[in-house]
């Protein structure tokens, strides 16, 4: 008799990268029940992974596996599992290396196509080559194809939205009434990325107006400051940042009405939690693959400007100096977007 097939997964990087992953995971998952599957990334995001029966999460701490021999220490340490294929949804060098290891001990191994031409292309300066490239969750189920695996997936939201409030989240947070819930998450890594805050805070003064509580989404000092600057100025507004734990933000999230986001984690976590997303994109852009999955571009905000865009993650200094891209895009359009959503529910 066969021994059972256990697939290892490898997705590293930020959190949001991570996050993306982790729709398309569950539902092959899910489809795949006879499959056992371990997912290798930072402990962070083991919440992304719950309630996933077939799944085990093996939580990866870069600073003690660092260079070649951390690494091949790592994949020892992976080889006890009795892995029999691997998922590199990463392919960065990391990724590489621990799959290399075990392609050489005989073990088949798929990895991520980036789509790296067609995405410089995209990004061009001169001779810019505007079209929809194919997303991120169509690459990522590719990988699982390549393997074997039965791969229908739905591109969707699902319409309902079971999960109950924690009791942590509304300690912070009190009970819903029939007042519209909406997510904030106005922060990225990058400033390209980023809506301009006093732009932003035009929104969350606009919503508050209208009697409609928003929560604030963020991480690092910085941000705490403006989410709490807010909170006290706005009385329907309520920042978590630093308050709760992942895990609790992701509940938080699951009892949203709508988030309103950057092209960002908050935009992932979101699908993750079947929220539909206002979704604001600057330097980057829809077209690039990375659109939440079960998102519509129908809600995204963004500007009609021929540099657009200028880079696939939003990393590289705006050449205009200006970040037109951004400073262009009127609060109003992100305040109409929100409530159209809402007046549907």
């Amino acid at each position: 008799m066969d021994k059972r097939r256990k697939v290892l997964i490898i997705r590293f990087s930020a959190m949001g990268d991570v996050a993306m992953t982790a729709p398309i995971v569950k539902q092959i998952a899910e489809q795949n029940i006879d499959i056992e599957f371990v997912y290798l990334s930072r402990p962070l995001f083991e919440p992304f992974f719950a309630n996933i029966p077939n799944l085990t999460f093996y939580p990866f701490n870069p600073k003690l596996y660092k260079g070649l021999g951390g690494l091949f220490r790592l994949y020892w340490q992976l080889k006890k599992l009795h892995v029999t294929e691997v998922a590199d949804l990463h392919f960065n060098l990391r990724s590489r290396i621990i799959s290399f290891f075990f392609k050489a001990n005989g073990l088949k191994v798929a990895h991520l196509d980036k789509g790296r031409a067609e995405k410089k292309d995209l990004t061009a300066k001169h001779n810019k080559v505007l079209k929809q490239l194919k997303p991120m969750w169509l690459r990522y189920l590719e990988v699982f194809e390549h393997l074997g695996m039965k791969t229908s997936l739905v591109n969707g939201l699902s319409k309902a939205k079971s999960e109950s409030i924690s009791e942590i989240v509304e300690a912070l947070t009190g009970k819903k009434g029939v007042e519209n819930w909406v997510g904030v998450s106005p922060f990225a890594q990058h400033l390209q990325k980023v809506y301009p805050i006093d732009k932003m805070e035009e929104v969350v003064r606009f919503l508050d107006g209208q009697n409609i509580r928003t929560f604030i989404f963020g991480g690092g000092t910085d941000e705490k400051t403006i989410g709490e600057r807010w909170q006290t100025s706005y009385p329907n507004c309520v920042s978590v940042i630093g308050e709760i734990k992942l895990k609790e933000e992701l509940n938080l999230i699951a009892q949203l009405d709508v988030m309103i986001s950057m092209d960002s984690a908050g935009m992932h976590l979101a699908s993750l939690k079947n929220t539909e997303v206002v979704s604001v994109w600057g330097a980057t852009h829809p077209f690039a693959g990375f659109l939440g999955f079960g998102q519509r571009e129908s809600n995204c905000v963004q500007a009609d400007i021929s540099c657009r865009p200028c880079s696939v993650y939003g990393n590289k200094p705006c050449f205009r100096g200006d970040i037109a891209c951004m400073q262009l895009i009127d609060p109003k359009h992100i305040i109409d977007k929100t409530l159209q959503i809402l007046k549907k529910r």
